[in-house]
């Protein structure tokens, strides 16, 4: 960017330059300098002795002479000589002072636009707008110096208009599917909303999830992130206790091979506190069994696993792993177990790792229910939210394991792929 200001002493010293310089041109020094062609010409007519140096040294009159000739030794200057002289320099510092002005009024006019986001296409902005007016000094090459931007940059972001315009209209349009989608279910999250988009569509038609996180970014549409840590095991130091069949290993070749389960509290307005015992399958992450009760007595657990074997017909041959709560230490609840054909797996004592897939689901859902909130309004609420989060779950929301399917339409697929007996 060229200075502002140039002393007098600059001045002589680049006429100087000029006039030294062997074969020099008034372009090339004025490029050396850093100004432009008319302020160094405007020096030479006011400063220059009218002789140049030519490229092989020999000195040769100069095209750009001073309006007043040098002074001879021994002669003062005549009034004339001395009205001309000030006439160039009044003249030069009046198109300083002109060039100066116009610079301090552009640059305070861009300043407005520095604060929008990326810097450097705000300058582009700032010079097609204002490039375009009639202003003298205002023009692009004039603009693009004041502004440290190469021309040739600033003409190609301008070529790329119409194409920058109809990226913005694809963006818009598909921001609206998204919302379209999101205000169906405001947990989702880019990975979940690009399944959605892409169920059904062509290969080649689909949207790839990086443009959708980078949409729902610039449209402010996110997925609900809220992370709570609630502790719902009670240890039985007396009860039974049962090896760890798992390690750790939430996965199954098959459905109905292996569940998780849980408790997790669900707390009311008024103080109290629903309980929700779960039955998770490993293969689907399908929520097989469930119950909600305002007690955490074994009945409740008793409950979520009938409820699991009403679902699959059986659990016979199946493990059932949880944490080393109470009522899963009960001898009514191994009861149950072995009458239905169940193998008991417990993780070790106080460590949330050893049950993270039930303990992930608990998580999940209430972020998702109560999101904002620090518990439901009433009892009545509380069931009728949580059950319709847990019928959705398992039928419609989408599932990373299951390659974001839902865990009932990940079940039906492989059982679409077994091959039937002849």
């Amino acid at each position: 960017m060229a200075r502002k200001n140039y002393s007098e002493e600059f001045r002589r010293q680049a006429v100087d330059l000029y006039e030294s310089t062997p074969g020099a041109t008034v372009r090339g020094i004025a490029e050396d300098l850093g100004i432009v062609r008319g302020t160094l010409r405007g020096w030479l007519e006011a400063y220059g002795t009218g002789k140049k140096t030519a490229a092989d040294g020999t000195l040769t009159a100069s095209p750009l002479r001073s309006k007043t000739a040098p002074l001879q030794p021994g002669k003062e200057e005549t009034l004339e000589q001395r009205l001309a002289r000030l006439e160039v320099e009044n003249a030069a510092l009046r198109a300083e002072t002109t060039k100066l002005t116009t610079e301090r009024e552009i640059l305070q006019k861009a300043a407005k636009y520095f604060g929008r986001g990326d810097a450097l296409v705000s300058r582009f902005q700032f010079v097609a707008d204002n490039s375009a007016t009639s202003r003298p000094g205002w023009t692009v090459k004039r603009l693009c110096e004041l502004l440290d931007i190469e021309r040739s940059s600033f003409y190609a972001w301008k070529a790329g208009a119409a194409t920058r315009a109809a990226k913005a209209a694809a963006d818009s349009a598909l921001a609206e599917k998204i919302r379209e989608i999101h205000s169906v279910d405001n947990t989702q999250g880019a990975p979940r909303i690009t399944a959605e988009l892409n169920d059904g569509v062509p290969a080649g038609q689909r949207v790839n999830h990086k443009k959708i996180a980078r949409v729902m970014k610039a449209f402010g549409i996110r997925g609900y992130a809220k992370k709570r840590k609630v502790r719902t095991t009670i240890p039985e130091p007396s009860g039974q206790k049962y090896p760890d069949l798992l390690g750790r290993d939430f996965t199954a070749p098959a459905p109905g091979l292996r569940y998780v389960g849980d408790i997790t509290y669900l707390p009311i307005a008024d103080g109290t506190n629903l309980y929700l015992a779960t039955v998770i399958d490993c293969y689907s992450r399908r929520l097989v069994g469930w119950a909600v009760a305002d007690h955490m007595r074994t009945e409740l657990v008793e409950d979520a696993l009938k409820a699991a074997a009403a679902t699959r017909g059986s659990l016979k041959g199946a493990i059932f792993h949880s944490d080393h709560g109470s009522v899963y230490c009960s001898k009514a609840y191994a009861k149950l177990c072995r009458k239905l054909g169940v193998t008991q797996s417990m993780g070790a004592v106080g460590t949330s790792a050893d049950n993270a897939l039930a303990e992930s689901f608990n998580a999940t859902m209430k972020r998702e229910v109560l999101q904002d909130s620090a518990c439901w309004s009433n009892e009545l609420a509380c069931r009728r939210q949580v059950f319709k989060w847990l019928v959705r779950y398992n039928t419609r929301r989408r599932h990373s394991w299951c390659g974001y399917l839902s865990p009932t339409t990940y079940e039906a697929r492989r059982a679409a792929t077994l091959p039937t007996a002849a």
